[in-house]
């Protein structure tokens, strides 16, 4: 299987698919799905394409899916295929449908006995001037590239963590108990992804004022939202857990065969963030929050 002219082929056609759906924007049909995230016939082509071009090189492909598009799997208890390929055709679709926001973006990642291996995350408007950025990861090679060059790794503090949630949500403690600690927060829901992406790496070069999270944190994360940012964690050398501090990695095929696949929750960042945000959360709401 020839992954490199897979990434190419797909690139090109999510650059153009979704360019398109955007020059027509306000004439999409969108719906509200029963979790209260919007569906628009975007985010169903898109994931239709992404299944065929995938399975032209895996036939037998085993692809877990977002949308209700063709070629939807859930795995039996029994059945552990050696790769799984898990796609969101549009992550952030709230996004998309705003013309002014860039938050969104489409993902494939490959698993492979349960890991993910490699990742792709087109950002068709993310950079400065609403440019593409395109971002691919090999755990094989250990390399991510952005826009085919190397990728800036996030290492320095930044003190910003990412700690979405949905706008209804009661503030929950851990978040004043950042805020006292010193930390700048971010709370509103965009692209999971792209958040994740901006804790493994810094695109400050590429987009004006692009936030550099230290932490990444999300209660229920659906995992097309959250693989392809844990294989570029993985590959920057970040921790990721839940909040009782068990990895998500390899995937337990209990989580895979449910039928919305969602981690309980999901931490990544700096090991030292991590390990004093999963403390400050144990202890909430008494606990006192230690500088990290």
């Amino acid at each position: 299987m020839d992954l490199d002219k897979l990434w190419t082929d797909l690139t090109t056609e999510l650059l153009g698919g979704l360019a398109s759906y955007r020059s027509r924007v306000a004439e999409l049909d969108v719906r509200e799905k029963a979790d209260n995230t919007l569906l628009t016939e975007a985010d169903l082509a898109i994931e239709e394409m992404l299944i065929s071009r995938i399975r032209s090189v895996d036939p037998e492909a085993r692809v877990l899916a977002e949308e209700s598009g063709s070629g939807t799997w859930r795995p039996g208890l029994d059945e552990e295929p050696e790769r799984i390929w898990v796609i969101d055709p549009i992550d952030g679709t709230a996004e998309f449908v705003r013309p002014q926001s860039v938050e969104f973006c489409s993902v494939v990642c490959l698993l492979e006995r349960r890991e993910p291996v490699a990742a792709l995350i087109v950002a068709p408007e993310l950079a400065t001037g609403r440019k593409p950025i395109v971002v691919l990861a090999s755990r094989a090679d250990e390399t991510i590239t952005v826009n085919g060059l190397p990728a800036a790794y996030n290492k320095a503090s930044a003190r910003v963590a990412s700690l979405t949630r949905s706008a209804q949500s009661a503030v929950p403690p851990h978040e004043t108990a950042m805020a006292e600690a010193g930390y700048a927060l971010k709370t509103r829901t965009t692209s999971q992804t792209l958040d994740m992406l901006r804790t493994a790496l810094d695109l400050t070069d590429l987009a004006e004022d692009a936030p550099r999270f230290d932490l990444f944190y999300r209660p229920r994360q659906k995992v097309w939202d959250g693989l392809a940012g844990l294989c570029l964690g993985e590959i920057v050398g970040l921790m990721s857990t839940d909040v009782n501090a068990i990895r998500h990695l390899p995937v337990p095929m209990e989580t895979l065969a449910q039928p919305e696949p969602t981690f309980a929750s999901t931490v990544m960042g700096r090991p030292e963030a991590v390990k004093w945000f999963v403390e400050l959360v144990r202890d909430s709401p008494t606990g006192t929050p230690k500088s990290s």
